[in-house]
């Protein structure tokens, strides 16, 4: 087996996540930042959070408008 081929794991790698949360986990990357994590998500919370940064949500909201007024209209 070859030596020094894997890189360096770190089991106090800085995790931080958007809403400020700071973790410490096992990584290779020497820090991490991430969009979401288990305090501020909405499965672990119970609180609904809508992340939209392309406007897919009002164009679903838009489409299922459409589809409820073609169901009451019949």
């Amino acid at each position: 087996m070859q030596k020094d081929i894997h890189p360096k794991f770190d089991m106090q790698t800085k995790a931080t996540c958007a809403c400020g949360a700071v973790f410490f986990v096992g990584s290779t990357l020497p820090e991490i930042k991430m969009e979401i994590c288990s305090q501020c998500h909405p499965f672990f919370t119970g609180n609904e959070k809508i992340m939209d940064t392309a406007g897919r949500v009002e164009r679903f909201k838009k489409r299922q408008a459409a589809t409820t007024a073609k169901k009451a209209k019949k």
